[in-house]
């Protein structure tokens, strides 16, 4: 019996050690298989480890009264100072509220377009058409915000502005659509819309077209038109991918691009342009203030990690897939 029981306490111990060596081989396996798909991610893998991990090292000196000429190692620890500093600041309301105005303007408005773009250009029949259309409202996507808000200058400026001389040729008032902080969330919303809504399209079309056709079909002879096609078929076979896709957009809460916004942003319209990065741009680079600039950056981010798994929480909650 002793004999017997010592065997099968080996055979336990042996059994750990034996799946894992199963699985170091079938590793090592799936590797050498797709080789060249692990050698593609590389890049991407480097650059998200290189510019976005290794610099999270830096987050410390929001901890710290940090002066470039003694370093991180040598600047004294101030604890929670900044993000004290930051919540009392008297702007901190103003500027949050900016912000999550921005935010929802941007998912209200800015975030249905390109679907319904993609729904559109998908019932276009014509493929010369439909390449010509997707070609036009792609191309903003690669010209830069100082190109854009030119642009815009150029359009609405009172100085001989296209808008403004329309205007007064109609006999209307002309209107300091630049300075006056009532235009300036419009502006921007309508700017966003230019130069993304057709590259988001990209993704929304490349899920509509794995739709399976035959649905479709079967759809045709039970007398459904067009829209009917669309609302029961194609929208609840790409609803995983648009909660994906609002998930991700939900984590970038706080973080609405500094190039845009301070191109934007001037003495009149500050008190509804102001957003989280222009014044870590102002307090950083402009003041030297490192140690608070990134106090607030940590902030964002924290808010937006947050955000981001609250919100694929809810999605599987509902049955979707969510993010991870």
């Amino acid at each position: 019996m002793k004999e017997m029981n010592a065997n099968s306490n080996l055979e336990r111990q042996g059994k750990p050690a034996l799946k894992k060596t199963e699985k170091r081989i079938a590793l090592k396996k799936s590797i050498k298989k797709n080789k060249w798909i692990y050698l593609m991610i590389l890049p991407g893998i480097l650059y998200f480890f290189i510019y976005k991990y290794v610099p999270m090292f830096g987050l410390i000196i929001s901890f710290q009264d940090y002066k470039p000429y003694e370093g991180i190692m040598g600047s004294e620890w101030v604890g929670l100072e900044h993000f004290k500093r930051l919540f009392s600041d008297p702007d901190f309301w103003m500027i949050f509220k900016n912000t999550l105005i921005l935010f929802a303007l941007q998912i209200i408005i800015f975030f249905p377009i390109p679907i319904i773009l993609s729904l559109m250009l998908n019932e276009v029949r014509q493929m010369y058409l439909k390449r010509s259309v997707q070609t036009l409202i792609y191309i903003p996507h690669f010209m830069s915000w100082v190109i854009i808000v030119s642009i815009s200058y150029v359009l609405l400026t009172m100085d001989n502005g296209i808008v403004n001389g329309t205007l007064e040729a109609m006999g209307r008032q002309e209107v300091n659509f630049l300075l006056n902080p009532d235009w300036f969330r419009p502006m921007y919303v309508l700017q966003v819309i230019w130069r993304e809504a057709g590259w988001g399209t990209i993704i929304f079309l490349a899920a509509i077209s794995a739709v399976d056709v035959q649905l479709y079909e079967a759809a045709r002879m039970d007398g459904a038109n067009r829209f009917r096609q669309m609302w029961h078929i194609t929208l609840p076979a790409i609803k995983g991918v648009i909660i994906i896709l609002l998930i991700l957009k939900i984590g970038d809460v706080l973080e609405l691009g500094f190039e845009h916004v301070y191109l934007l942003l001037n003495a009149s319209n500050r008190e509804v342009a102001e957003i989280f990065d222009t014044y870590v741009y102002t307090a950083g680079l402009k003041q030297g203030q490192f140690s608070y600039s990134t106090a607030v950056g940590f902030f964002k981010g924290l808010v937006g990690l947050v955000l981001v798994i609250g919100a694929n929480w809810l999605a599987k909650k509902a049955g979707e897939e969510g993010v991870y």
